[in-house]
């Protein structure tokens, strides 16, 4: 899961053509964490330095039930 929304992460920062040291630098965060949650590796990242990086970026998180089929509007997003 961490490692999919790294994916994301990076795909949209690189869309937009934003670097990793731009978004550490006004968010105030390293680089490295940047990096780190991008690779899925990042071992301790709190929830609101996450929500921050996806306001960034105009991300939102989403939850839902594991398993569940995909949504016809996520469906819509990967075309």
């Amino acid at each position: 899961m961490l490692f999919e929304l790294g994916q994301e992460i990076r795909k949209v920062r690189k869309l937009r053509k934003v670097t990793q040291e731009q978004i550490a630098r006004e968010l105030g965060m390293s680089r490295a964490t940047i990096s780190q949650l991008e690779a899925g590796t990042v071992q301790e990242l709190g929830i609101r330095k996450v929500i921050r990086v996806l306001d960034y970026l105009g991300l939102e998180l989403r939850v839902r039930k594991a398993g569940a089929p995909p949504t016809l509007e996520e469906l819509r997003e990967d075309l």
